[in-house]
């Protein structure tokens, strides 16, 4: 019966998911329904290492508070290589859009992040928005805020400068203007002018403030013609600045999607140094770009400047190539007339256009990881231009700004979010189902969970099993009470511990199924597995004991075959020596024999002289008396 009653869990469970099965849900965190991902790896071996980091929306613009309650869908998320959900930040900016979330590698030796948190809906202008940076532990360690005249901080850029002391952001300015940069110096319209702000990230404060206005005419944007008409307040956006960087001389690269230029600004006097792309461009360029986001520095030097940057090629009206790419161009600015020339194109894997945002990130082994935006498209590549991977979210309702990815290393600081519930239909049958989670730890390889008679009994391990996923299951046997969870690493360290649970239990058991004729009470957990741990300590302890037997016996068998090596080495040598023996003694007989014949010999031919010596040459010999 327990069993049918696990199968129907199940099944409701899979019927809710049925209904909105492209976003995920969480018995840890009822309020969280992040985005499912479909992923495809084409070579998973040449893969970079690291976390991707999305910042889904719906809609591009704050939407009108509402009393409704609503899952929290929209803001900062991060996922591992196979789409398993690291953290959903999206409760704790309630639900508004984040925009530029990435991990930040340059401040100092530890992990950081940052994002956009966006201004809030026609609030008369107290709440602006903020640049956020988070700890490892993802709390705030800075809160950026607006204090200049700007309406808002800017959605497109919060790129923290090295040492993290500073930031960039884009910048947007309605103002009031003589049209005479379009032949009609008799009218005045509003435009917005677009440029940037460096910022202190302590206190917010501007420290350099660059707009287009006296730099960019009016006829430079490829929006507005001689023929416009002139426009209300806010304006015209007749540049639209998407993205702002510093390079190591302490100057700006600003990309400004509606002129189709990237521009060099000086960071001593403001000037224009140089444009790349557009109708005024200062470079021979052996290709096109157009609506361009997401402008970044790669490397230069004197004379050589390398950038990145996402060719949109189109946007909502028009387009003017077949298919977006990222692309990285190499500057030659000591040439006459400077030259540019594409070094590395990575097109959308599905040949198709990104017509609004994106980006493109140059990772630390060479591949290029690309931002794609719509519907959370994102890929990676080689070096040499192979699509590694490519991924989207299973959800067409929303897309991401920008896509990254980077290592980091999440500590948060709240224990781990647990939920235990018993099920059963009578005593012998009940079983504590416990999910466990912990919104932000990266490093989790397993759970261990444990139980207690009362609160402040001893905890008694009742089982351990393998993190596979954000959420993590387990069902022990009996009804367990008081319950917790420890994390643990791939070292077996124990990271964190969750507070200490009492199981839920069905409002009413014979509704639930139970046919007993009082409601259950907790079990003993130690009864329940303290004899097993018994158990598996004296088999532990048995096998310990025949290891050590057998090793016992193995050594005894070494010892044995180490005797029987140096008995055998001693009779090879015995065997050696008492051949050389015999092979003397054999010599020794032999030469033995050859010299008694040779004696006799010798012998027998002295005797045969002696006979023939003449009577006359014979000693006298005394005569007989």
């Amino acid at each position: 019966m327990m069993f049918f009653c696990i199968l129907f869990l199940f099944f409701f469970r899979n019927v809710i998911a049925d209904s909105d099965d492209d976003l995920m849900s969480f018995v840890t965190l009822p309020n969280v329904r992040a985005l499912k991902l479909n992923i495809a790896y084409y070579d998973r071996e040449s893969i970079s290492p690291g976390y991707w980091f999305v910042a889904p929306y719906g809609v591009i613009d704050p939407e009108p508070p509402t009393k409704q309650w609503k899952p929290c869908q929209v803001g900062p998320y991060i996922y591992d290589a196979d789409g398993v959900l690291i953290w959903a930040g999206s409760c704790m900016f309630d639900d508004r859009n984040i925009f530029d979330f990435k991990a930040v590698t340059n401040i100092d030796d530890k992990p950081h992040l940052s994002f956009i948190l966006q201004h809030a809906y026609h609030d008369n202008g107290e709440d602006k928005g903020l640049g956020y940076v988070l700890d490892q532990h993802y709390e705030p360690e800075r809160a950026v805020p607006v204090t200049n005249d700007l309406s808002a901080f800017n959605m497109h850029d919060f790129n923290i400068l090295d040492g993290g002391k500073t930031a960039l952001a884009c910048a947007y300015k309605s103002q009031y203007m003589n049209l005479g940069e379009l032949g009609r110096p008799e009218e005045y319209g509003w435009v917005i002018a677009g440029g940037f702000v460096e910022m202190d990230t302590a206190t917010g404060e501007v420290l350099t403030e660059w707009l287009s206005t006296g730099h960019i005419p009016i006829h430079e944007s490829v929006k507005v013609h001689s023929s416009s008409p002139a426009s209300g307040e806010p304006g015209w956006d007749h540049i639209h600045v998407n993205s702002i960087d510093k390079s190591p001389a302490g100057n700006y690269l600003l990309s400004a999607r509606f002129t189709n230029t990237i521009y060099l600004i000086s960071g001593e006097d403001g000037h224009i140094m140089w444009r790349l792309g557009g109708k005024f461009s200062d470079f021979v360029q052996d290709f096109t770009f157009s609506k361009q986001h997401h402008a970044r520095f790669v490397e230069a030097n004197a004379t050589h400047t390398t950038i990145s940057f996402l060719n949109n090629a189109s946007d909502e009206l028009e387009q003017e190539e077949d298919t977006s790419a990222a692309l990285f161009v190499q500057l030659d600015t000591s040439a006459s007339p400077m030259t540019a020339r594409v070094v590395g194109r990575y097109n959308r894997p599905d040949g198709g256009l990104t017509r609004l945002r994106g980006s493109v990130q140059s990772l630390p082994d060479g591949n290029v990881f690309v931002g794609w935006s719509e519907q959370g498209f994102q890929s990676e590549h080689s070096p040499d231009g192979r699509v590694l991977m490519r991924s989207t979210f299973a959800s067409t309702r929303f897309s991401t700004y920008r896509s990254y990815k980077f290592p980091f290393t999440g500590r948060p600081r709240h224990p781990p979010d647990l939920v235990a519930a018993v099920y059963g239909t009578d005593e012998a049958d009940l079983t504590t189902i416990i999910h466990v989670s912990w919104n932000g730890a990266t490093d989790v390889s397993s759970w261990n969970f444990y139980a207690r008679a009362s609160q402040d009994e001893v905890p008694q391990l009742v089982g351990n099993t393998t993190k596979f996923d954000f959420e993590t299951m387990y069902i022990a046997d009996g009804y367990l009470d008081w319950v917790s969870a420890e994390a643990v690493d791939r070292d077996g360290n124990v990271l964190g511990t969750s507070f200490v649970h009492r199981t839920g239990t069905p409002g009413n058991w014979h509704l639930a199924g139970f046919q007993g004729d009082e409601n259950p009470t907790p079990d003993d957990p130690a009864a329940l597995y303290g004899k097993e741990e018994e158990e598996e300590q004296e088999e532990e302890e048995e096998e310990e004991e025949e290891e050590e037997e057998e090793e016992e016996v193995d050594e005894a068998a070494i010892e044995a075959e180490r005797v029987a090596q140096s008995a055998f080495q001693a009779y090879e040598f015995v065997h050696g020596v008492g051949g050389l023996l015999i092979l003397t003694l054999v010599a020794c007989s032999v030469g033995g024999l050859v010299a008694a014949v040779c004696c006799g010999l010798r012998q027998r031919r002295m005797q045969a002289a002696y006979l023939e010596v003449p009577s006359d040459e014979r000693p006298p010999m005394e005569e007989p008396r």
